[in-house]
């Protein structure tokens, strides 16, 4: 065996067992979330350090399109350096041959990180926390539609067809049985997930008509976002081995709850390993409240990166199972910030904004500064909020627009993440937003054809 083989994770090494490795991926997240990069004999991946790829992968919309985010000198897409991060070497099982993939961080000519690659923005914003003496936690949760194939876009997306041979059955929560009728499918998405080393904390049946959810168990920020990465491939590739396409749009199915991706926090101080959202008592510090503040006061501005599609924004709607405004409250699942029940050690703020379309290193990233921003300046948040938060006031942008606005006047913000980020999300994320304005939609012309 090479010694580069050697280093691989032991779920990479009992993967290959006895079984000679053909190819690599070596790949990195766009700012969608996609994974680019490319595929290469194992034997040249074993003679290389690095690769490259071109900048302009940052700069391309959801559509293909490129916004103008090259900057002053304009578009000539310089080459980046890639570098494999080794400890996230992983199986392809989908894959024909033996194949591993690998996460690869960006780097220019100066060995400085790419300031717009997604997962450097993550790392940027865990080594504020870390600065600090804290280690942030995160812990997210994945939810997701597995539906009928769809080749016409003119056409409604459909549950998919269950084992019964009868279609997904909606407001079935929890339900065993509804489970069970996307069995071979979820089959095959913990056998994907063991052969890469990924560990699922539990499946449950959400309230969609094949809604699913997956809770993963918390740990390191970037360790955790690369998961989600590598899950939306696996879930993908399970589904379409059994006819059906998985999709993690935001709001896929009108009528039916949204997809989220909720996501947990906690934060450990390094030198003594407790929480600091506890107390020596067990009771809540001012840590925990300036975090919740945080949220409170910044989540407004980072929706945009929670929220990174129009699609996005038809998921707040009014009792349909998501926030439509940052009131805060305990084990209460109609506000946009709950703390869950728990002891002291795993006292945990949850942000139920995010859409399970975001980018999960981005997702994470825009959730983890507001918190930080929380605890820099010490505010206190608003009463905690008790009965039905629906019944409150709508504080959550209703499009990607209004969104984009308040990101782009957000200059705290804009140096945690990096102002060049800031700078180049914007400018792909208002040519994607144009681009949809050009659009005709079915309802406006069924409305405004022939009766204005």
């Amino acid at each position: 065996m090479s010694d580069w083989l050697k280093t691989l994770p032991d779920a990479a090494l009992a993967y290959l067992a006895d079984h000679r490795l053909d190819e690599v991926e070596c790949i990195i997240s766009d700012l969608p979330g996609i994974a680019r990069g490319k595929a290469v004999p194992a034997s040249k991946f074993a003679k290389q350090d690095y690769f490259h790829l071109p900048d302009s992968i940052f700069y391309q919309t959801i559509t293909g399109d490129w916004g103008e985010a090259a900057g002053a000198e304009g578009f000539i897409e310089r080459d980046m350096i890639l570098k494999p991060d080794m400890s996230t070497a992983t199986a392809a099982p989908w894959t024909g041959d033996w194949t591993l993939q690998v996460i690869h961080d960006a780097f220019d000519r100066k060995n400085e990180p790419i300031p717009f690659a997604p997962r450097n923005v993550l790392k940027r914003v865990v080594e504020l926390y870390r600065k600090q003496g804290w280690e942030p936690v995160v812990a997210p949760e994945m939810e997701f539609y597995l539906v009928a194939r769809n080749i016409d876009p003119a056409k409604s997306i459909q549950p998919m067809m269950g084992r019964s041979g009868r279609p997904a059955a909606a407001r079935q929560a929890y339900s065993m049985s509804a489970v069970d009728e996307f069995g071979p499918v979820i089959d095959d998405i913990y056998d994907f997930a063991e052969a890469m080393g990924l560990e699922i904390d539990g499946i449950t049946q959400e309230g969609g008509a094949g809604q699913l959810e997956i809770n993963l168990l918390h740990g390191d920020p970037v360790a955790l976002a690369d998961q989600v990465f590598y899950f939306k491939r696996l879930i993908r590739e399970a589904a379409l081995r059994h006819d059906c396409f998985a999709t993690f749009m935001a709001k896929p199915i009108a009528d039916e709850p949204g997809s989220a991706m909720h996501i947990h926090h906690s934060i450990i101080n390094i030198e003594d390993g407790t929480n600091i959202f506890s107390g020596p008592q067990g009771g809540e510090t001012d840590a925990f409240f300036h975090f919740i503040a945080g949220m409170q006061n910044h989540l407004p501005s980072a929706i945009a990166m929670l929220a990174p599609y129009v699609n996005s924004y038809r998921r707040y709607v009014r009792d349909h199972a998501a926030p439509i405004n940052l009131e805060w409250g305990r084990d209460n699942r109609t506000t946009g910030i709950r703390v869950p029940l728990s002891g002291p050690q795993a006292r945990r703020v949850e942000n139920r904004l995010a859409g399970m379309d975001c980018n999960p290193y981005l997702g994470i990233a825009a959730s983890l500064a507001c918190g930080y921003l929380g605890l820099m300046e010490e505010k206190r948040p608003d009463r905690q909020f008790k009965g039905d938060a629906y019944d409150g006031e709508e504080d959550v942008p209703r499009v990607l627009g209004q969104a984009l606005d308040l990101f782009d006047g957000a200059t705290k913000l804009h140096e945690l993440l990096h102002p060049d980020f800031a700078r180049v999300y914007s400018i792909v994320k208002r040519a994607e937003y144009e681009e949809f304005l050009q659009v005709i939609s079915p309802w406006e012309r069924e409305h405004l054809l022939l009766n204005v």
